[in-house]
């Protein structure tokens, strides 16, 4: 650990940091977090690197506590580097000296430090309360569940969404009941643009650096590659970047092991979990009744964002469709968060996405002008809505608007820019 006059001058230098910190867009998270404010939960920010994390922490800060009634520490600082659990009483002790006696604890990136949780608890026990971002695996729920003995509420921070990006560029969000020619032409051409450079807040702030590449980079070397300890990390970038050129598209581990000659299912399937921790890419099963047919079947994979995609992996043409697909995931990943599937029907007709609480089914096309991919995309619907008794089903396009009437069975056709504001929760 640092001497006592390193750890001041830190404390003090990232305390100024934080005030002066831009607070960019006002993430929409920032009115569920409202929520808890006032109760003893840990609220536990997770998500990709550079997703806006700290950013959100200095947005609640001003928000919650502008008399600066916090303490805030960001672990990410290579200083930390030999800082122990042991330390964090005396890290305590300083905060109070400069400070005062604050009861609010605001820490970035503290899985950083091993053992971090036993301190947390402890001050939990006496009364504090916590917010605190994490970037690994070690802050997904079920890992959170055996580290906090207390009560704590998890979010979920995503790269910016639609709504976010339009109020990033500046772009006042119309009336979708009362769309003008100019404000829909104005409004496709603002999601085009979205759908190519993503919501990573950083990236779109500064355009000309390689931000997508360096994060691609820290998340396999340091993320995965140093977590996991991993001998090399070249079978993982392979299979990386195959992932990433085929996102939307139905995956096998099996074929993956060969193609790539990963030596087993098991070191595919361990990769592709590390990136799920990561939340650089999403695995989805297809719905089944038997958790070991889940298992076993294909899964679809999607990245956590179209921007990053379009700047790493590779492409011989510009399929809009795929990445039309992976934004529509991403909507429904945010409003529920891990109960989402895909969908094949007894015909082995696919449907894109299942939502099993809603009994929903939603399919993914650019466009219905063609009659044949037209009959295919509702053949589909109406065989899945028999087979589970659907309730609701959709299809989600570049511009079309329809309501279809099949048998007892209503289809809704929906344009992506209109469906994106539709039950926000980003």
């Amino acid at each position: 650990m640092k001497s006592f006059s390193e750890i001041r001058t830190l404390l003090i230098e990232q305390q100024k940091e934080l005030l002066r910190k831009d607070l960019g867009v006002e993430r929409v998270r920032l009115a569920e977090i409202t929520l808890y404010k006032d109760t003893p939960f840990t609220v536990v920010i997770s998500g990709l690197r550079r997703a806006g994390k700290s950013t959100l922490l200095a947005q609640l800060a001003h928000k919650f506590y502008p008399d600066n009634e916090y303490f805030y520490v960001n672990f990410e600082d290579e200083r930390f580097l030999t800082f122990t659990v042991s330390d964090f009483a005396k890290l305590h002790e300083q905060l109070i000296e400069l400070f005062g006696n604050k009861k609010i604890f605001l820490l970035d990136e503290i899985q950083n430090i091993e053992g971090w949780e036993r301190f947390v608890n402890r001050m939990i026990a006496a009364g504090y309360k916590f917010y605190i971002t994490g970037s690994n695996a070690s802050f997904l729920s079920k890992e959170l569940g055996t580290k906090l003995t207390g009560r704590y509420i998890p979010i979920e921070l995503f790269p910016f969404s639609f709504e976010e990006y339009l109020q990033f560029k500046k772009v006042v969000v119309p009336d979708m009941n009362k769309l003008t020619t100019v404000e829909k032409g104005e409004l496709k051409n603002s999601f085009w643009e979205y759908l190519k450079k993503g919501g990573i807040p950083q990236a779109l702030q500064y355009p000309e650096l390689p931000i997508h590449k360096t994060l691609y980079d820290d998340i396999l070397n340091r993320d995965i590659g140093a977590r996991y300890k991993l001998t090399g990390i070249k079978p993982l970038r392979e299979l990386t970047f195959y992932l990433l050129s085929n996102i939307s598209a139905l995956v096998s581990y099996n074929k993956l092991k060969e193609l790539l000659q990963l030596g087993s299912v098991n070191t595919v399937s361990s990769y592709i979990d590390y990136l799920g921790a990561s939340w650089l890419l999403f695995a989805m099963n297809r719905y089944a009744f038997s958790v070991k047919k889940q298992q076993i079947a294909n899964k679809k994979v999607y990245c956590i964002d179209t921007g990053l995609v379009k700047s790493v992996a590779f492409s011989f043409s510009e399929d809009r469709g795929k990445f039309l697909e992976n934004i529509v995931f991403l909507k429904l990943r945010r409003l529920n968060d891990e109960d989402l599937y895909y969908y094949k029907t007894e015909k082995d007709r696919e449907v894109d996405f299942y939502l099993p609480k809603q009994k929903t089914f939603i399919q993914v096309s650019q466009t219905l002008t063609d009659p044949a991919t037209r009959e295919r995309e509702v053949q589909a619907l109406v065989e899945a809505m028999e087979e589970i008794k659907g309730d609701s089903a959709f299809i989600v396009t570049e511009d079309e608007k329809e309501t279809l009437s099949v048998g007892n069975k209503i289809i809704s056709i929906i344009p992506v820019y209109e469906w994106l504001f539709e039950n926000q929760k980003q």
